[in-house]
Protein backbone atom coordinates (compact mmCIF):
# COMPACT_ATOMS: atom_id res chain seq x y z
CA UNK A 1 0.00 0.00 0.00
CA UNK A 2 1.31 3.46 -0.88
CA UNK A 3 2.42 5.80 1.85
CA UNK A 4 0.13 8.82 2.15
CA UNK A 5 3.19 11.00 2.76
CA UNK A 6 4.79 10.21 -0.60
CA UNK A 7 4.34 12.49 -3.59
CA UNK A 8 3.50 9.54 -5.88
CA UNK A 9 0.44 8.73 -3.73
CA UNK A 10 -0.95 12.24 -4.24
CA UNK A 11 -0.14 12.43 -7.94
CA UNK A 12 -1.85 9.06 -8.62
CA UNK A 13 -4.87 10.13 -6.56
CA UNK A 14 -5.10 13.38 -8.53
CA UNK A 15 -4.93 11.47 -11.84
CA UNK A 16 -7.79 9.21 -10.73
CA UNK A 17 -9.90 12.19 -9.68
CA UNK A 18 -9.36 13.95 -13.02
CA UNK A 19 -10.23 10.75 -14.93
CA UNK A 20 -13.53 10.51 -13.05
CA UNK A 21 -14.34 14.19 -13.59
CA UNK A 22 -13.55 14.05 -17.32
CA UNK A 23 -15.48 10.80 -17.79
CA UNK A 24 -18.57 12.26 -16.07
CA UNK A 25 -18.26 15.39 -18.22
CA UNK A 26 -18.44 13.25 -21.37
CA UNK A 27 -14.78 13.25 -22.41
CA UNK A 28 -13.41 10.02 -23.86
CA UNK A 29 -10.16 8.58 -22.59
CA UNK A 30 -9.85 6.14 -25.50
CA UNK A 31 -10.25 6.29 -29.25
CA UNK A 32 -13.73 5.65 -30.65
CA UNK A 33 -14.00 2.09 -31.98
CA UNK A 34 -17.14 2.06 -34.19
CA UNK A 35 -17.77 -1.59 -33.25
CA UNK A 36 -21.29 -2.71 -34.15
CA UNK A 37 -23.34 -4.74 -31.67
CA UNK A 38 -26.22 -7.02 -32.63
CA UNK A 39 -28.47 -6.97 -29.57
CA UNK A 40 -31.90 -8.30 -28.62
CA UNK A 41 -34.77 -5.85 -29.08
CA UNK A 42 -38.52 -6.08 -28.27
CA UNK A 43 -39.25 -6.14 -32.03
CA UNK A 44 -36.52 -8.68 -32.85
CA UNK A 45 -32.86 -7.73 -33.15
CA UNK A 46 -31.12 -4.37 -33.38
CA UNK A 47 -27.80 -3.00 -34.59
CA UNK A 48 -26.25 -0.52 -32.20
CA UNK A 49 -22.93 1.26 -32.53
CA UNK A 50 -20.67 0.90 -29.50
CA UNK A 51 -21.20 3.79 -27.11
CA UNK A 52 -24.34 5.00 -28.90
CA UNK A 53 -27.62 5.51 -27.09
CA UNK A 54 -29.84 4.95 -30.13
CA UNK A 55 -30.19 1.91 -32.37
CA UNK A 56 -28.93 2.11 -35.93
CA UNK A 57 -31.60 -0.28 -37.22
CA UNK A 58 -34.10 -2.88 -35.96
CA UNK A 59 -34.77 -6.19 -37.74
CA UNK A 60 -37.15 -9.08 -37.25
CA UNK A 61 -34.41 -11.72 -37.57
CA UNK A 62 -30.93 -11.83 -36.08
CA UNK A 63 -29.37 -12.84 -39.40
CA UNK A 64 -30.64 -9.61 -41.03
CA UNK A 65 -29.19 -7.55 -38.20
CA UNK A 66 -25.85 -9.36 -38.48
CA UNK A 67 -25.66 -8.63 -42.20
CA UNK A 68 -26.34 -4.89 -41.68
CA UNK A 69 -23.82 -4.73 -38.82
CA UNK A 70 -21.28 -6.50 -41.05
CA UNK A 71 -21.74 -3.89 -43.82
CA UNK A 72 -21.21 -1.05 -41.34
CA UNK A 73 -18.18 -2.74 -39.74
CA UNK A 74 -16.55 -3.30 -43.13
CA UNK A 75 -17.07 0.40 -43.92
CA UNK A 76 -15.46 1.50 -40.62
CA UNK A 77 -12.88 -1.29 -40.40
CA UNK A 78 -14.26 -2.39 -37.02
CA UNK A 79 -15.83 -5.45 -35.35
CA UNK A 80 -19.29 -7.00 -35.20
CA UNK A 81 -20.19 -8.26 -31.74
CA UNK A 82 -23.17 -10.61 -31.71
CA UNK A 83 -25.13 -11.04 -28.48
CA UNK A 84 -27.47 -13.83 -27.38
CA UNK A 85 -31.01 -13.17 -26.17
CA UNK A 86 -29.74 -12.99 -22.58
CA UNK A 87 -27.26 -10.25 -23.57
CA UNK A 88 -24.10 -12.36 -23.31
CA UNK A 89 -21.67 -12.33 -26.25
CA UNK A 90 -22.13 -15.18 -28.71
CA UNK A 91 -19.58 -14.30 -31.38
CA UNK A 92 -17.26 -11.58 -32.64
CA UNK A 93 -16.14 -10.94 -36.22
CA UNK A 94 -13.35 -8.53 -37.07
CA UNK A 95 -13.20 -6.43 -40.24
CA UNK A 96 -10.23 -4.28 -39.26
CA UNK A 97 -8.21 -2.80 -42.10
Amino acid sequence: MADIRSSSFWSELLKKIFRIIFKNAGFRSSRRTNHQHVVPHPQGWAVKGEGNERYTAVFRYQEEAIERARQIAINYGSDVIIHREDGSIRDRMSYRK
